[in-house]
């Protein structure tokens, strides 16, 4: 999914029509060598322009919303779709644009890393499943109305797959030859899911189509299973800490999908829909559904008050057994080459639902703030507004732009100029809060005095410098990229 979208970006952005900053030999940009080759020979990396990018007004403009204001409670979907990074479509379903594509892939980048860190491998399975998987688990109608259901031509049921228990076991089953030296086997998937949600709202928090990671994992017994659940819990705990978010590891319900153990991973939040009780004195935390009704005191500690909270739950982790397993017969050969059924767990993550739910908790009110690592851009250029005095300094831009991409490789393409030079500074640095680049460098009255320095907003911290270029290339140096 996320080489498509990346190609698909790429196309948009570095299409040969796409314009670039013109790039000049300048023998005292920082990273040159001594000898600098010569112009001609150096590789003019394409900068995105801020006027190129597809973020209409119109699509901005929740004024223009067919929603009624009242509906629009939750503030990620509020700021989102003013950055103009989602737009509604059908309810509970959103044109993901371009700049959220980018936030997108660089957050799959993250998972992958750690998926595959465990040793998961990633696969693709088909949205379209058979209904006759789901009624051989018997879900197909303990699913209810949340599962979207159709008829091909023939009249065979199918499902738009909200989960993937059925087809991944089913798919497993058909390797009659899996050995235990072949498990733990742990198979995952970003793709888009489906839920019939009765009312979606919240935008991305709770929508009918979204993306979502699932992996499904196989192993030779339940001893063996517990130690790669605790394996995908801590690479979880792993990401959430690289994303900077607080999230809470709560005992939960297994629900519809089954098994023998559960957990949510919650980010603590005010608009969250689910209830969770946490312990004051040791770190006990559950979701209500798993309480006794009326009860504070501790489970655990026993010594400790419950305290009721709310949470966005953004992961969930079940140990099945053999749940699915055994009904479609996924099976491997022991040492002494007996067939024993798998023991199985499945974990999600929500892909989308990660992205609002941090912009929910990490944002102002008038901007968004990104966990730095999956930030659309990392730093956006502002050059002084056309015909002013500094922009009479020709090339001020240019060569600063041209220093960031020679001195540091690792932010080429995290550059973007806001090159709507008729418009002032200050309603470009608007539009710059509201869309969250980590970095704002302006380049103002201080770039053409004797000792030039350009003025520099850290988002994140709401900290303000004035730093030279060398002191600009330091500070971006320390900066993160995936």
């Amino acid at each position: 999914m996320e080489t498509l979208m990346h190609q698909a970006f790429r196309r948009v952005l570095c299409s040969r029509r796409t314009p670039t900053v013109s790039l000049r030999s300048h023998s005292n940009c920082l990273g040159h060598a001594a000898n600098p080759a010569p112009a001609h020979s150096r590789r003019a990396w394409p900068t995105p322009l801020v006027s190129r990018l597809y973020q209409p007004s119109n699509l901005r403009d929740i004024g223009q919303d067919s929603r009624s204001p009242e509906e629009m409670t939750c503030k990620s979907q509020r700021l989102m779709q003013q950055a103009g990074l989602i737009h509604p479509s059908s309810p509970g379903c959103y044109y993901y644009l371009p700049t959220t594509v980018r936030v997108v892939e660089k957050l799959v980048r993250l998972i992958d890393q750690e998926m595959q860190g465990i040793g998961g491998q990633k696969l693709d399975m088909p949205s379209l499943c058979s209904g006759d998987l789901w009624k051989t688990s018997e879900r197909w109608d303990l699913m209810g109305k949340e599962l979207f259901r159709l008829q091909d031509r023939h009249g065979a049921d199918y499902c738009l797959g909200p989960t993937h228990e059925e087809a991944v076991t089913t798919l497993v089953a058909h390797q009659t030859t899996l050995s235990y030296r072949q498990l733990p086997l742990l198979l995952y998937q970003i793709t888009r899911k489906f839920r019939d949600e009765p009312k979606p709202r919240f935008g991305l928090l709770r929508g009918r189509e979204f993306y979502m990671k699932d992996m499904y994992t196989f192993d030779i017994s339940e001893e063996a299973a517990h130690q790669t659940y605790e394996s995908v819990c801590q690479a979880y705990a792993r990401l959430f800490s690289k994303l900077g978010l607080h999230c809470l590891q709560v005992q939960a319900d297994t629900g519809n999908i089954g098994g023998k153990l559960s957990h949510e991973f919650q980010l603590p939040a005010e608009i969250g829909e689910d209830r969770l009780l946490v312990c004051g004195t040791c770190s006990f935390t559950a979701n209500v559904e798993t309480v006794s009704s009326g009860q504070t005191d501790c489970p655990r500690c026993r010594t400790g008050t419950l305290v009721e909270s709310k949470g966005i739950e953004v992961g969930h982790t079940f140990y099945l057994g053999t749940k699915y397993s055994h009904i479609f017969n996924a099976t491997f050969s022991n040492s002494q080459n007996n067939p024993l059924v798998t023991e199985m767990g499945c974990y999600g993550l929500g892909v989308t639902r990660i992205l609002a739910a941090a912009i929910e908790v990490l944002s102002k009110e008038e901007g968004i703030r990104w966990p730095g690592l999956i930030a659309p851009y990392q730093v956006c250029v502002l050059p002084p507004k056309k015909g002013s005095k500094v922009d009479e300094r020709a090339g001020l831009t240019e060569e600063l732009v041209h220093a960031l991409q020679e001195s540091l490789p690792h932010l080429r393409g995290e550059v973007v100029l806001d090159d709507r030079t008729k418009m002032t500074i200050g309603k470009r640095l608007k539009d710059a809060n509201r869309l969250g680049y980590p970095y704002l460098v302006v380049v103002g009255q201080g770039a053409v005095e004797e000792t030039p320095t350009f003025e520099v907003i850290c988002q994140q911290t709401d900290e303000t410098m004035f730093l030279s270029k060398d002191g600009l290339i330091d500070l971006l140096g320390r900066v993160e990229t995936i």
